[in-house]
């Protein structure tokens, strides 16, 4: 493994683990699953085809893992925790979702495409879905909703996806940030007891 990892030329994505995710990310957004293999990982990381086997053992483990790993990346770089309890910044914190990394959307609707014909995909599939809402729980929670805070999360996520998806079809920002904007609003008349908070003062 050292001689491997030692004679591989420098990652352009960084080294080790996550260099290769990255790679996994990029080859899936730009070749589709039928594109990935440990080669193609391999050599848009530029590393050696054997690290890929190494850290992973498998091409399900690895599609697994970088699900998990887009998935972190996005809420990471979309501040989704803190968007959803932000008053203003909300529309702003949620295009950068859009904006800084598409690579990584584009590969988790190709996950999620594929866990259609391969049912394998549908565990790791429904936690990439799971930790959106579970992110989004906490921020509204903090924002100040209190009734089916994960019905609303989940909702909120719904509106969220579908206008990432429209934004990659070439929707304009113009567009879809003033969708955002409504949701927010929305959101907003929850948790101030609109008619759908039902509970919220329980």
């Amino acid at each position: 493994m050292t001689a491997s990892a030692t004679s591989a030329p420098s990652s352009k994505y960084g080294k080790g683990r996550e260099a290769l995710l990255r790679a996994v990310v990029d080859v899936v957004a730009h070749k589709g699953l039928r594109g990935l293999t440990y080669r193609a990982v391999a050599e848009a990381a530029g590393v050696n085809n054997t690290l890929v086997a190494h850290h992973f053992g498998s091409r399900d483990a690895l599609i697994a893992a970088a699900l998990q790993w887009a998935s972190e990346q996005s809420i990471a770089a979309s501040r989704l925790r803190e968007a959803a309890q932000q008053k203003t910044g909300f529309t702003e914190a949620l295009m950068d979702l859009l904006l800084t990394d598409p690579e990584l959307q584009v590969f988790q609707y190709e996950m999620i495409l594929e866990a259609r014909r391969r049912p394998e995909l549908t565990g790791p599939v429904a936690e990439l879905y799971e930790s959106y809402v579970r992110a989004l729980s906490e921020g509204l929670e903090a924002f100040g909703v209190t009734a089916n805070v994960r019905v609303v999360a989940r909702s909120l996520f719904a509106a969220m996806d579908g206008l990432v998806l429209q934004y990659l079809a070439g929707v304009s920002r113009e567009e879809i940030a003033a969708a955002l904007e409504e949701v927010h609003q929305m959101v907003t008349i929850r948790r101030d007891g609109g008619p759908a908070s039902g509970s919220s003062h329980e």
